[in-house]
């Protein structure tokens, strides 16, 4: 088997799984584990039908990095639960998920699959540099348009789409990019930033949409070269962009900083973060498997097991 680099972006998936399986779905002392149950089938199908060698659960450990609301402070604002001052915000999570993350990383290490963040940056920019430096071919693993802009054939990433659900996914390449968006995926991040997200709290450009976003850098190539054009009389741009750009200055300032994924993070190797995907042996498969009956995992921990035991 070919090496190929898996890397997820855990948060989307364990809300996505919570959010999929039925929460009537409960330990003996009655905790939701729908969303461990949903991951665990997630991480064992994924890794099976696009033959992951290596995985990483790329985690939040800090899900609105400071440096981010600094710049754009309506970022993920919408999803604000209690401002922390000196720490990361707490976010709004059904209290049924928030009781089963620390299951999640439980049943994660047990199985032997490496989770990975970064001080003061999301998991998104933890996928951003080991996705730009693998150094083999990298699948990840996201609900989020956000990380399209990582897509490159060149170097092999390519993003599995799990926005219309596990029966629907999506691989992402330059090509998919260029059909949905008339973009390159190395625009993205630029597009974004003049088209707005509401999801994440991006205002955009305000008269500029989607369509004259993919326009714009389809003639002028970068945002920089775009406002490099907008400050030059005989650039042809039309007055009315001018004037909307002009009106939007303070934001474009700071917008790539924010939207632009981290790609050179400190982070461990593959092999120091213990990237490799092995089967599950002696004692770390014994107490995974008698959670797995202890918090009603059902066939959850078997199938992960198999799909681990296929490494060997």
């Amino acid at each position: 088997m070919s090496h190929r680099l898996m890397l997820l972006d855990t948060a989307s998936l364990y809300f996505r799984a919570f959010y999929g399986v039925p929460d009537t779905i409960r330990r003996v002392d009655g905790t939701p584990v729908n969303a461990v149950r949903g991951l665990l089938d997630m991480i064992a199908r994924l890794t099976t039908d696009y033959e992951a060698t290596h995985l990483i659960a790329c985690w939040d450990d800090d899900w609105r990095p400071q440096w981010r609301v600094d710049l754009i402070p309506s970022y993920k604002s919408h999803r604000v639960a209690e401002v922390v001052a000196g720490g990361p915000d707490v976010e709004v999570v059904p209290d049924a998920l928030e009781a089963q993350i620390p299951m999640i990383r439980r049943v994660l290490e047990l199985a032997g699959i490496a989770v990975v963040g970064a001080t003061e940056h999301e998991a998104d920019d933890v996928v951003g540099s080991y996705a730009s430096h693998a150094g083999l071919p990298v699948d990840v693993v996201t609900g989020d348009r956000d990380l399209f802009q990582v897509v490159s054939d060149d170097r092999e990433v390519r993003v599995i789409y799990t926005a219309r659900g596990m029966k629907n996914l999506e691989v992402v390449t330059d090509a998919v990019i260029v059909g949905k968006y008339r973009v390159l995926p190395e625009q993205y991040a630029d597009y974004a930033i003049l088209r707005g997200d509401t999801s994440d709290g991006l205002p955009g450009v305000a008269g500029i949409g989607e369509k004259t976003a993919a326009s714009l850098l389809g003639e002028y190539g970068t945002l920089a070269m775009l406002l490099e054009a907008a400050t030059d009389p005989d650039s042809g741009l039309s007055a009315s962009v001018r004037s909307k750009l002009a009106a939007a200055t303070d934001y474009l300032n700071v917008a790539p900083a924010v939207v632009n994924v981290v790609r050179d993070l400190g982070l461990p190797t593959l092999e120091d973060a213990g990237a490799r995907l092995d089967p599950v042996a002696g004692g770390s498969r014994a107490e995974l498997e008698r959670l797995g009956t202890e918090w009603n995992l059902g066939g959850s921990v078997r199938r992960l097991l198999e799909a681990l035991d296929r490494r060997d």
